[in-house]
């Protein structure tokens, strides 16, 4: 029986020919810093005496939490969880496993410490396996800080969810082009993310792919990619307390008010919520456009506004 310390516990299955193309080179789990970890966090939070509180926790290094904090003064349920890594980021090898289980009437906002860094690999590469469930009329927010993918870097990762019709759940990332400060821009060898909805029978609601392969045929500065910008974030908005259409509407709105980013909003499919996709130049503008259009559906699905989450 495969147990979470398990590699194959914490490898996605199904994986892409173009990432077993580098090789995944079997090893036991090493030590902190060095190639080839695997990363585990199981949580499970419920409501608790008036708050969404943690009932099961178990973590394996390098991924840990501290305890939820409570910072929205509009939302006071709401438990904050940041996730933490020790160690610098993924290197080669690397298999990370996060499933998060909010029960119904939940209200959890899952983010990062500080962005994700993908170091260059010269064999193998790396994974994050990220499973979400929002049980029925939970609250789930997962937004994660930039991913920066160096030079020869490759990651696959996958981000699968399951919500009740009921829940509400918003999704973000936002992937940089490398270390901008030293003209690194889209050379890192793949990254791959695929992000999936589905319902609680197993029904996929929807599924979105960003593939990129710098000096392949989906180049990202190609025309049908990113043609002349940098960089990508993704906003989902899954819900079924408001029409779709005005949804779209009202985020299309928040956008218009943030300058120097190309966006675009649609109805996600069934009618269960919108997405958004946000071009930029600098991560400053893409994180203020995601930030208003995260702020605009906070507000009107749970009567709160984008609270500071104190970071830095």
């Amino acid at each position: 029986m495969t147990g979470r310390d398990d590699r194959a516990w914490c490898t996605p299955t199904a994986l892409p020919r173009e990432v077993l193309a580098f090789g995944a080179e079997v090893r036991d789990a090493l030590g902190v810093g060095a190639a080839g970890k695997l990363g585990v966090l199981d949580l499970a939070l419920a409501p608790r005496a008036g708050n969404t509180r943690v009932i099961r926790q178990y973590q394996k290094s390098p991924l840990y939490v501290y305890r939820p904090i409570y910072l929205d003064p509009g939302r006071p349920d709401m438990a904050f969880v940041f996730l933490q890594q020790q160690g610098d980021g993924f290197v080669q090898g690397d298999r990370y496993r996060v499933d998060v289980d909010c029960a119904p009437g939940s209200a959890v906002h899952l983010t990062t410490q500080a962005a994700t860094k993908v170091f260059k690999a010269r064999d193998d590469f790396a994974t994050q396996l990220v499973n979400l469930r929002a049980g029925r009329g939970a609250i789930l927010e997962y937004l994660p800080d930039p991913v920066i993918p160096f030079r020869g870097s490759r990651l696959y990762q996958r981000t699968s969810v399951t919500v009740a019709e009921d829940a509400t759940v918003i999704l973000g990332e936002i992937l940089l082009p490398g270390r901008m400060a030293r003209d690194e821009a889209h050379v890192y060898d793949l990254f791959w993310a695929e992000t999936e909805v589905r319902d609680p029978d197993g029904a996929l609601l929807f599924t979105d792919t960003l593939r990129l392969r710098p000096g392949e045929v989906d180049d990202p500065r190609s025309p049908g990619v990113l043609g002349g910008y940098d960089i990508l974030a993704s906003l989902y908005v899954i819900c079924s307390g408001m029409p779709p259409g005005e949804l779209v509407t009202v985020l299309r709105e928040a956008l218009a008010g943030v300058p120097e980013v190309l966006s675009g909003v649609t109805q996600l499919p069934g009618g269960r919520g919108a997405a958004v996709r946000i071009l930029g130049h600098t991560s400053r503008d893409v994180q203020a456009a995601m930030h208003a259009a995260w702020d605009r559906a906070r507000t009107l699905l749970l009567g709160s506004p984008a609270p500071d989450l104190r970071k830095g």
